[in-house]
């Protein structure tokens, strides 16, 4: 018997039914173990459209629906704190309204939480459909390399991560740091001693846009990636020199031309994939992460910040949903 956990899925305007139908589905209805619960908070007003399809999914949905509106849209950050609240379990795992759970996603991940506060993933990227690969993530597995990397880069995938609630409580919640809500808060629970696991298989499919590296820069998202670094100063989650650092690299990173940060993004994907698979040679490398391990790796963090940086840049304060 696993331990009974919700399932939290945020919604706002910009969604598609479709899409939300889809990815219902494959977390709930596909799963070889159903969540107890399903949280949808829908961030603001939604169009008729939307509305009905929600309707829908609660009318239909084979375990208990708890629908969580919130009367106006206030980004990804409190959205989810709200659904944190819902929850009638101290167990939960995340979920986006337009990707696909793979059917054995929590019959992997729920045997590993028993012994642990955060548990993620790798995930497969797709274009126009979940036969449409276009990229892969594997995230650190080690304990020690999963802190390590931290201090330069979100070590999860967000959209595959089950959690309990208590150690997220502990660490504050999400808070309101736009566009990094993810990576502040995980840092924050490493930094109190949570216990964390990876696992490097894909448990879900991620869905890209073709404008996704156009949306990896730009000046909001520069001034969000200075205030998430001056926070980790000024928590002793970095030091000055590793602060520097990440100001630089991921700060110069958002500078960069799209097209620039896609060549780079797809040259040292493979590299790095290379690696992977030829597994572990010689003397172990640098206690930190060289340029083509971050610029692999930093992809972890942004695709949940990043996807909705286009209404967030257009309208200051609110925060697009994935």
């Amino acid at each position: 018997m696993h331990e009974p956990f919700s399932l939290l899925v945020p919604v706002y305007d910009g969604d598609r039914p479709d899409h939300i139908r889809r990815a219902f589905r494959s977390a709930v209805h596909d799963q070889t173990v159903r969540p107890d619960q399903v949280i949808i908070i829908r961030d603001g007003p939604v169009r008729a459209e939307l509305a009905e399809c929600l309707d829908e999914l609660s009318t239909d949905s084979p375990v208990p629906l708890t629908l969580v509106p919130m009367p106006r849209n206030s980004g990804l950050g409190p959205a989810l704190d709200q659904g944190l609240a819902a929850s009638w379990f101290d167990v939960i795992a995340r979920m986006d309204a337009d990707d696909v759970a793979m059917p054995h996603r929590f019959e992997v991940e729920l045997p590993l939480i028993e012994h642990a506060d955060i548990v993620g993933a790798g995930l497969l990227e797709f274009g126009e459909d979940t036969d449409d690969i276009v990229g892969q993530r594997v995230p650190p597995t080690d304990p020690d390399q999963i802190r390590r990397y931290a201090r330069m880069h979100d070590p999860f995938n967000h959209p595959t991560v089950v959690f309990r609630r208590h150690a997220v409580l502990a660490a504050g919640g999400y808070g309101d740091l736009p566009l990094m809500e993810d990576y502040a808060l995980f840092a924050r629970m490493l930094q109190g001693g949570a216990r964390a696991v990876n696992v490097a298989e894909p448990l879900v499919y991620y869905r890209v846009g073709a404008s996704a590296f156009k949306r990896r820069g730009g000046t909001g998202l520069l001034r969000s990636e200075l205030r998430l670094q001056r926070e980790f100063l000024r928590r002793g989650f970095t030091s000055h020199a590793e602060y520097v650092r990440n100001v630089i690299v991921r700060g110069g990173y958002r500078l960069i031309p799209w097209w620039c940060r896609r060549a780079v993004y797809r040259s040292l994907i493979a590299l790095y994939g290379t690696r992977l698979a030829r597994g572990p040679a010689g003397p172990p490398g640098p206690a930190e992460p060289g340029p083509a391990e971050w610029e692999y790796t930093a992809q972890w963090q942004e695709p949940d910040d990043l996807e909705y940086l286009e209404m967030f840049t257009a309208r200051p304060g609110v925060s697009r949903h994935r």
